[in-house]
């Protein structure tokens, strides 16, 4: 079988290693029109679970990249400048970099190569394999071939947010949120890197970072159109935006510095597709569907979406549109779940300066109950420090 694979994100790098893991004589191809280290953002963010899914049947992979991840057990809401801590849910974090520099290691521990700075820039260079994958993003060129085919919908949220860095680290992943005389202001922030060397890492690594200046945690700023207006965020560069963000989470950031990577203000997009593939190709990942940041799923998504893929070529090795056909027909139930639980998180950030109105305690629990996924009864006992202060509070 002849594979070609549009993009080297997680979800391409991993789906090259597995297709020839479990098909030796696959000949897979993987394009990516970006450098190899060329990567926007900071750090990738996965829910509690982490990296579980691979455990069981990928524990190389598994073993390879739990190490390098940062890892916590409670969230943080500050509010007013009360801060809330949500036991029980924990979330783990890797450098986006860090992340791709170990899966280049997976697809070349099978033989595959990506070719990098290698745009595909028409129909005609997707001619001649059994099976392209559309592993290219949101602005995804298998999918713009064909997407009244693929019945492509896409739409932008209304909020904006940039993606920085900062050399501050972060006890938990948190949600900060600022009230000033311009408008509403939220921080995600979470640390990708090591804080201080714990067991197992070299010493002096943070130390390193810090003489270096390199970024430790994520911060993306975000803000409601009519606050972004007001400050005139449109009119400033990257580097009085990073000022003016600072600023605002003096506080927060206590001294350190943002750091910019292709950090440009975006709306958040919502793509979906009413079909997952087209004769020989299929999409996977944010080429596919995308999952509000603020659940911190997009990432897992996309590497559950090509272990499907991966198994349904497996499990059809003779039918390439038998395999697409199963691979939907297993994935997509899960995936509809889990981007509505993101679309209704997503809605919860649009409305957020609403949201703010509530006190600290009361916001808190909106907050968590935000994506519809956990009632009272549940968080109860997820979270029983949380929800034992939320009732003496309230």
């Amino acid at each position: 079988m002849k594979i070609l694979i549009v993009g080297a994100g997680p979800a391409g790098l991993y789906l090259g290693y597995l297709i020839r893991r479990q098909q030796p004589d696959a000949a897979v191809r993987i394009v990516e029109q970006n450098p190899p280290d060329s990567t926007f953002g900071f750090g990738v963010v996965f829910s509690e679970r982490a990296l579980e899914f691979l455990r069981e049947d990928d524990g190389e992979t598994y073993d390879l990249i739990t190490p390098a991840m940062e890892t916590w057990t409670d969230l943080t809401v500050a509010h007013r400048g009360e801060r809330i801590r949500i036991d029980g849910i924990g979330f783990a974090a890797i450098g986006r970099l860090d992340l791709l520099r170990l899966l280049r290691r997976r697809t070349a521990s099978a033989g595959v190569a990506p070719e990098f700075g290698r745009a595909i820039s028409s129909r005609e260079e997707l001619a001649g394999y059994d099976l392209v994958v559309g592993a290219d993003g949101v602005n995804s060129f298998v999918r713009g071939c064909h997407a009244d085919r693929f019945g492509t919908a896409i739409a932008s949220l209304r909020n904006k947010f940039a993606w920085y860095g900062t050399t501050k680290g972060f006890d938990t992943l948190t949600q900060t949120f600022v009230a000033t005389e311009e408008g509403h202001f939220n921080a995600h922030h979470y640390r990708h890197a090591p804080g201080m060397s714990p067991p197992g890492r070299p010493k002096g690594e943070s130390r390193a970072r810090e003489r270096e200046g390199s970024p430790i945690s994520t911060f993306v700023f975000e803000c409601d159109p009519a606050t972004w207006e007001r400050v005139g965020f449109g009119a400033l560069d990257d580097a009085a935006t990073m000022t003016r963000c600072g600023q605002v989470f003096a506080e927060t950031l206590d001294g350190h510095a943002l750091v910019s990577n292709r950090s440009v203000w975006r709306n958040f997009p919502i793509v979906r597709n009413e079909r997952w593939s087209v004769d020989n190709a299929v999409l996977v990942g944010d080429a596919l569907h995308t999952a509000h940041f603020s659940i911190g799923s997009g990432t897992r998504l996309a590497m559950e979406d090509v272990i499907a893929l991966a198994l349904a070529l497996r499990d059809h090795p003779r039918d390439v549109r038998d395999a697409l056909a199963a691979y939907e027909a297993a994935r997509r139930p899960i995936v509809e779940k889990l981007v509505a639980a993101a679309s209704a998180s997503g809605e919860w950030y649009e409305r957020f300066p609403e949201h703010m109105r509530l006190p600290p305690w009361a916001f808190a629990m909106s907050y968590i109950q935000r994506s519809g996924r956990i009632d009272r009864e549940r968080l109860r006992k997820l979270s029983p420090r949380f929800v034992a202060g939320y009732e003496a509070a309230t």
